[in-house]
């Protein structure tokens, strides 16, 4: 028969403090064996040390409270080691963002470059195949590879031709408002798709715009354009061409180009983000 254990007694033997302990019994984690129905004293037995245990590696390994106890109910190791699985990607999309976050303050500390160079290029009409959406900014990093990879597998399984590098289009209120338009495109040699299906792709003309136009070379973490900056590094791209146009009075984002060229010093941007391509 187990011996029953004041709280303050299974405190000490578990290492979790009796506000802890109080805390679990509240949402349901780790009951007491038994309440004195007199004094209301909450009473844990030797077998519950085990369990305890158990839940405090989980705390220190950051996993929620309420999937410790999906864990713990979990019918099979299978189950337990999906629910584990899960909790370790969680762990791997924060540390990603630590690490983009860390990479962005360091270069906040770098030494000052020279003032970003600024061009002007008026680029004429161009046929395109392009996917269009309303998103949420949270989103633009997902978006953006579903919608990378819905492009290239239109261009694999059709007779459409790219003639340039893949490009994208984001509206200041996706920036402003955390929710607006945006677009993925790649240039084609002609807007004839032969029948062909598309997905949820189209080819389009896009308009000839003016264009002022920045470029940044280096090695740092990606960001995203901003009505405040005009450049932004991309991880698989040493030299990436960024410009802005003024439509309706309010500035559009739109990559240019992506060339071969050896990486130079890292540079800086005034708005770290997502990557979104």
């Amino acid at each position: 028969m187990s011996t029953m254990m004041t709280i303050g007694d299974f405190s000490r033997a578990t290492r979790l403090s009796a506000k802890t302990l109080r805390f679990y019994h509240q949402v349901g984690l780790l009951a007491p064996a038994r309440v004195d129905p007199g004094n209301g004293y909450r009473l844990y037995s030797t077998a519950q040390i085990g369990d305890a245990q158990v839940i405090r590696h989980f705390r220190s390994l950051g996993m929620p409270v309420q999937i410790i106890g999906e864990v713990l109910a979990a019918d099979g190791v299978a189950k337990r080691n999906e629910l584990i699985a899960g909790h370790l990607t969680r762990l791997e999309v924060q540390l990603d963002q630590t690490r983009a976050a860390v990479a962005g303050l360091q270069g906040l500390l770098a030494p000052a470059e020279a003032p970003l160079a600024v061009t002007h290029q008026s680029v004429p009409e161009m046929p395109a195949l392009v996917i269009r959406d309303t998103i949420d900014l949270a989103d633009l990093g997902d978006w953006c590879t579903g919608a990378t990879r819905d492009l290239e597998q239109v261009l694999r399984t059709t007779a459409i031709v790219a003639t340039g590098a893949r490009g994208g289009l984001w509206s200041t209120e996706l920036f402003v408002d955390e929710r607006g338009p945006a677009a993925l495109f790649v240039p084609v040699a002609s807007l004839d798709d032969s029948g062909a299906p598309l997905g949820r792709a189209r080819l389009e003309l896009l308009p000839p715009v003016d264009l002022a136009v920045a470029t940044h070379r280096g090695t740092g973490a990606p960001t995203t354009p901003s009505p405040r900056s005009t450049a932004r590094w991309e991880r698989t791209s040493p030299h990436t061409s960024w410009a802005s146009t003024a439509r309706s009075g309010r500035p559009t984002w739109r990559r240019l180009q992506t060339v071969s060229e050896p990486p130079r010093s890292a540079g800086r941007s005034s708005a770290p983000g997502t990557d979104p391509a």
